[in-house]
């Protein structure tokens, strides 16, 4: 029998570019559990490339959630370069102070989904950006993943596809400060 999870007991921990060694193999054995059913997926079965691209950006930070010694999930992310954010070609006019924090990967693991560890991760990884915007993808066969992210702050500002293989992703904007 499964004990029952709550957030109360979520201890949060922050990482940054450096750590990507110590916690690399959590972030993969958490993407594996909350991946399961997807993992023959070619996609999906890049994730390691992915958290290298992002954990070599030297900006890159990373929350991991820990039901006592136990990983729950993690969010991670990495500002932008200024004049690239791929979120532009869907606004027509930028807002004055357009640095932002590029939102890669909120992922939770099963059996904490519905608890609200999401948020707290989610929450945890920006609430002290000094960047203006935050900006991530969803996915649109998760209608109920974008109706949270919109419960959030964000809204949905286009559509892209970054990989010829991956979905054609909802672009999502949020302002993480007042310009």
């Amino acid at each position: 029998m499964e004990h029952s999870v709550s957030t109360a007991t979520l201890e949060l921990r922050h990482f940054g570019h450096d750590d990507l060694p110590k916690i690399r193999q959590t972030l993969l054995d958490v993407h594996a559990d909350a991946y399961a059913d997807a993992m023959d997926d070619e996609f999906t079965q890049r994730f390691p490339w992915f958290v290298d691209h992002w954990g070599g950006n030297a900006g890159f930070a990373c929350v991991i959630g820990y039901d006592q010694s136990e990983p729950v999930g993690f969010a991670y992310g990495a500002p932008a370069a200024p004049g690239r954010e791929w979120w532009r070609e869907h606004v027509s006019e930028p807002p004055p102070d357009d640095s932002t924090f590029s939102v890669s990967e909120l992922m939770v693991r099963p059996r904490w989904r519905k608890t609200g560890a999401g948020e707290r991760l989610h929450r945890a990884l920006i609430e002290a950006r000094p960047e203006a915007l935050a900006v991530l993808l969803v996915d649109p066969d998760h209608p109920k993943v974008q109706m949270l992210y919109e419960a959030w702050g964000y809204r949905k500002v286009g559509n892209r596809q970054p990989f010829p293989d991956s979905p054609n992703f909802a672009v999502m904007i949020r302002q993480l400060k007042a310009s």
